[in-house]
């Protein structure tokens, strides 16, 4: 379906035009009709369909037809890469709509939060924000958002997992009751569905494409131990040329490490993680973006907080955690209709989790051979890797002497 066919305004689809958006993906061509007819939905889409400008457009096209000077719609996300994000691919919508945004994330300096403080006062028209820093406003005591009419609860699955809920509940007791909901996830365990009753009222369902990566997407693994696992990552990195590159790993401490290692190799390479200033994040980031920077090493901060077409590899130099921690990371590469490669090293503890990957995806992932030049690497025998080595105690020879009556009374 082209967007032209949604008959949005000519200033919005203007702004379509400029940014080279034709067709609409499978999650906006069935929830955008649904959001213009102002019905709540709860939508299940993985990582790079395009579920942003699901929301975006409908509420940008209303904007358009009925400019205002208040606050009309609230977007909560879990990190502030996330909000930064979403606030820039709005300014790029709404070029021509006149319609104004702020980003509302912690981390900054006072300025920051009086510029936050005052855009919201005057009446900006989308508030991105992340829960804690959106509380600190409102606690002041001095927010007006009676004419709110749209609340968008985007990475909903993400902000449960960081513990965000009661302040979701916070914050949804100072919006007004009459609105428009929204609730974007990934996935739909449970607690979403318990959230989504909460919040939505006789919610419209839309799922694609659950817990699948994307078809452009060459999904390959490598069975290493952990001490094979850096230089058998920068063999990859030298020996083929990558523009854009993401590296997963599952701590802090590895990212810093990695980082120091690939410097040394002459790699383009940048660590980013929590301990990080959110100048510097930001840095890192634009350098990643505009490909001056051609690797980026972190953990899953940035799984789901970038938007950046086209890259070239991802790397989980550890298995994820959780199935569909996988989805969202490789879910990285191959986005709009691009290719990418997904990597995966599993050591021998790792085989069973990477094996319910497999199991969520239907589907077994090629195991490539490791380089020329490097020992052998554990076979993958997923359902014989136990927890942990079993601990056999040596019985010892005890006399047996005769069983003495118990006369005590039970406590």
């Amino acid at each position: 379906m082209k967007f032209s066919e949604f008959g949005f305004t000519p200033v919005l689809q203007e702004g379509l035009d400029s940014m080279g958006f034709t067709d609409a993906t499978a999650i906006q061509e069935q929830t955008i009709p649904v959001i213009l007819q102002h019905k709540d939905i709860i939508a299940c889409a993985q990582t790079g369909t395009g579920k942003t400008a699901s929301y975006l457009l409908p509420i940008l096209e209303k904007l358009a037809q009925h400019p205002a000077e208040h606050v009309n719609a609230i977007i909560l996300v879990p990190t502030r890469e996330l909000a930064l994000q979403i606030d820039q691919q709005i300014m790029g919508l709404s070029y021509f709509t006149g319609a104004s945004s702020i980003a509302v994330y912690g981390g900054g300096d006072g300025m920051e939060y009086e510029q936050q403080r005052s855009a919201i006062k005057s009446g900006t028209n989308i508030i991105v924000a992340t829960p804690g820093r959106l509380i600190a406003h409102l606690s002041s005591g001095k927010m007006n958002f009676k004419k709110l009419q749209h609340f968008v609860l985007d990475e909903a699955d993400r902000m449960l997992d960081m513990g965000f809920y009661e302040d979701i509940e916070r914050i949804l007791s100072y919006l007004p009751a009459e609105r428009q909901n929204l609730l974007f996830s990934a996935t739909m365990p449970p607690k979403i569905r318990t959230l989504a009753k909460k919040i939505l009222k006789n919610p419209v369902e839309v799922n694609i494409a659950l817990s699948k990566p994307a078809a452009g997407i060459t999904q390959l693994a490598y069975l290493a131990y952990d001490e094979q696992k850096t230089d058998l990552l920068i063999q990859i990195l030298t020996a083929k040329t990558y523009e854009t590159v993401i590296v997963f790993a599952s701590r802090k401490e590895i990212v810093k490490r990695l980082t120091i290692e690939l410097q040394k190799r002459g790699l383009k390479a940048e660590a980013f993680h929590s301990d990080l200033i959110q100048s510097h994040r930001e840095e890192v980031m634009l350098r990643f973006k505009s490909k001056r920077l051609h690797v980026l090493i972190g953990t899953d901060v940035i799984s789901r907080g970038i938007d950046v077409v086209g890259i070239d590899l991802v790397v989980n130099y550890d298995v994820p955690p959780d199935p569909e921690d996988y989805i969202h990371r490789v879910g990285r590469t191959a986005r709009a209709s691009t290719t990418g490669t997904a990597m995966t090293f599993i050591n021998t503890k790792d085989q069973l989790k990477f094996s319910h990957i497999e199991q969520l995806i239907g589907e077994e992932i090629t195991k490539v051979a490791l380089p020329e030049g490097f020992k052998e690497g554990p076979s993958y025998q997923p359902k014989k890797v136990s927890s942990g080595p079993k601990k056999f105690v040596k019985k010892k020879n005890f006399k047996k002497f005769p069983r003495k009556e118990n006369t005590s009374t039970p406590s």
